[in-house]
């Protein structure tokens, strides 16, 4: 958009950009710095205009752009241009996705790059590696924890091997995911290091008190993210002699995005991972981007203001690369990290499903869609270039975030609803075969987390501990089940290392003296290599899990249908324990396919007649793909066996 005062503005900073920079060709950078420039100048306004160094920001700030543009090299740029022209390539069904850790996986950078053929052989084309950059080893919080933004831990090898990694993963067609924490440092960090020598211009880089009155203030309204292990959101530093928030743990700073230098160094450690060969930036903790006292200091709209300028500047020096929100909020907050009040993402392309992960869990402990199928005809609208990851298990703790109303409306007390889930899947409920643990157990309020492994929360570990034939066969088929709904339901499925083999807890976190207080670490366990190989030999656990997923994998991208534009439809049955939608095919309106899925563990009946009204059962069946045979229908019904899905088609 051209506006005078704005582009008046460019001209001067234009004049003003470092001299080295007119020595270059720069056509796709003006021409997108350009088209970008007022909406850059006007958020920039919004949130520093008042600031007597305002233009001075606003010319580091293009000489920030400019130089990274310089320095991303002509393949990378060629990439770019690419993805302009074809804009909603992340929108296939092709793409799925795995996260994973580096060390554990693989041992570093050079170990992983040798384990992409296991990656291939499952059909992971898009590969996530959680945090690699340089951490303290004994207060890392899991990567979370950074000491130095453009360092990759030396453990794990070096820029230049993500470098390597990146150009072999692009040969294979496959996407490279990199974090990127722009809500906190470690406080080994130069910048906190500074800050604790009373630097004044890096304590303002962080929100740093002399005394406690304006922490004391912020407390009254900042719930706490873990109460058990890190009460409050302050932390007297004594290095420093003041007071520092840390709304984490007592070791991660928070960032003071008030402060304009701070965001533009951010912007600059994006485009750097961007020029190193990223794909997707993962912006993590991105609700927590502004705070603001009398406030929650989460999903506040100066957050969004600064996720908008990310991107709009990422737009002009690397407009391959796409953003996800780290983001794990209520329903109603989540969609707003696409972009308020925008047609297309303006804010991150990609934002974590994490509704749809918490309903799932649901009907494992109740064996029911009574809630999942309320509460996906609920999931907040994403925007036309926007998309979801749908996930089952992650690294993380599994949190219940769905809506109390949606519980209530299903017919539970939402207090009790969510008890009996923490005790079903710590194995506290009678006949519960779940192996997990509590996490983050608030004493005030009785809320809690869950952790453990995917194979182990489903009961397989307790199965094979009984030896219990029929009651592996339902921890496997539970498996199958859930991840036949993220490659189905529309969006990007991320897979979660060590799922596919069927990788039960780890308890080696308990002789770790800085990971035994958090059992988050049951659900990262070190790759068991040995397992996996497993899954050559017919019959074992590990090939029946991973051919199942490899099989599904392979049919997804195949089936047009299963791309994401909008084109998925919640349908309406008469049996509680079922959820069934279509997926219509956006390049041919009369191609569907019907997903149906059962969560009870007895086999169940679906009245058929309603589903012709949809287009579907025009005649006596319709092919399941999966499974490559014709489900019949009889009397208006047909039967879907316990714990399965279909993927059915004309």
């Amino acid at each position: 958009m051209y506006e005078q005062a704005s582009h008046a503005l460019l001209n001067e900073i234009l004049l003003e950009l470092k001299p080295e920079i007119g020595k270059f060709r720069l056509r796709h950078f003006y021409t997108r710095l350009g088209a970008n420039f007022y909406a850059i100048h006007s958020l920039l306004r919004l949130l520093y205009g008042d600031r007597p160094d305002f233009k001075e920001q606003m010319v580091s700030l293009v000489d920030t752009l400019a130089l990274r543009y310089i320095e991303r090299s002509h393949h990378l740029r060629e990439s770019d241009l690419m993805r302009e022209r074809n804009y909603n390539w992340f929108l296939s069904q092709k793409w799925v996705g795995m996260a994973l850790y580096c060390d554990r996986f693989a041992g570093d950078l050079k170990g992983l790059r040798a384990k992409l053929p296991y990656l291939q052989d499952l059909g992971i084309n898009m590969l996530h590696i959680m945090p690699i950059l340089d951490s303290p080893p004994k207060h890392s919080d899991g990567g979370y924890a950074v000491r130095d933004f453009c360092k990759i831990d030396p453990r794990l090898g070096t820029t230049e091997d993500v470098e390597s990694l990146a150009a072999n993963l692009k040969k294979r067609d496959m996407l490279l995911i990199l974090d990127v924490v722009v809500n906190h440092t470690s406080n080994e960090h130069e910048w906190a290091q500074r800050a604790r020598q009373g630097d004044k211009k890096y304590q303002d880089y962080y929100y740093v008190f002399d005394d406690r009155e304006i922490p004391d203030i912020y407390e009254e309204t900042m719930p706490e993210i873990f109460p058990a292990s890190s009460p409050g959101n302050f932390t007297w530093d004594e290095g420093m002699g003041k007071w520092v928030m840390t709304v984490f743990n007592n070791y991660q700073w928070d960032l003071n995005y008030h402060n304009p230098a701070v965001l533009i160094e951010m912007i600059d450690i994006i485009l750097f991972w961007a020029n190193k060969g990223a794909d997707i930036l993962r912006l993590d903790a991105v609700a927590f981007l502004w705070k603001k006292m009398g406030k929650a200091c989460q999903n506040e709209r100066e957050a969004h203001l600064i996720l908008q300028l990310m991107k709009d500047c990422c737009q002009v020096t690397a407009p391959g690369v796409l953003f996800i929100a780290e983001a794990i909020v209520a329903p109603s907050e989540i969609s707003k990290y696409f972009g308020e009040d925008a047609i297309n993402a303006k804010e991150c392309e990609i934002a974590y499903n994490a509704t749809l992960m918490a309903l799932l869990w649901d009907t494992v402990a109740t064996k029911n869609a009574n809630l999942l199928n309320r509460g996906v005809k609920n999931l907040p609208e994403k925007l036309e270039r926007a998309t979801w990851l749908n996930y089952v298990r992650c690294h993380d703790d599994i949190g219940l975030g769905f809506a109390d109303n949606d519980v209530s409306l299903s017919g539970y007390d939402p207090i009790q609803h969510r008890r009996f889930l923490i005790d079903y899947f710590t194995g506290k409920f009678p006949g519960s075969p779940a192996k997990g643990l509590t996490f983050g157990e608030n004493p005030k309020t009785g809320d809690a987390r869950i952790s453990g492994s995917l194979a182990s929360l489903v009961g397989l570990e307790t199965a094979l501990k009984n030896q219990n034939e029929e009651a592996i066969d339902a921890a496997i088929k539970t498996i199958l089940l859930l991840h036949s709904m993220i490659l189905s339901f529309g969006g990007i499925p991320l897979l979660y290392y060590g799922d596919a083999i069927g990788t039960l807890n780890s308890i080696e976190y308990l002789a770790d003296p800085s990971k035994r207080d958090d059992n988050r670490w049951a659900n990262r366990s070190y790759f068991d290599w040995s397992k996996a190989e497993q899954r050559h030999q017919n019959g074992t656990v590990e090939q029946r899990i991973f051919g199942a997923l490899k099989k599904m994998i392979a049919l997804r991208k195949k089936t047009n249908a299963f791309a994401d534009f909008d084109n998925r439809q919640i349908l309406e049955v008469d049996n509680p324990n079922l959820l069934a939608f279509s997926r219509t095919d956006p390049q041919n309106s009369r191609s569907k396919i019907l997903v149906i899925a059962n969560f009870n563990v007895a086999p169940q009946t679906l009245n058929i007649s309603a589903l012709r009204t949809y287009g579907f059962f025009q005649r006596d069946g319709m092919n399941d793909l999966y499974s490559d045979t014709i489900i019949l229908s009889e009397n208006d019904q047909t039967t879907i066996p316990a714990l399965s899905f279909y993927w059915l088609a004309d």
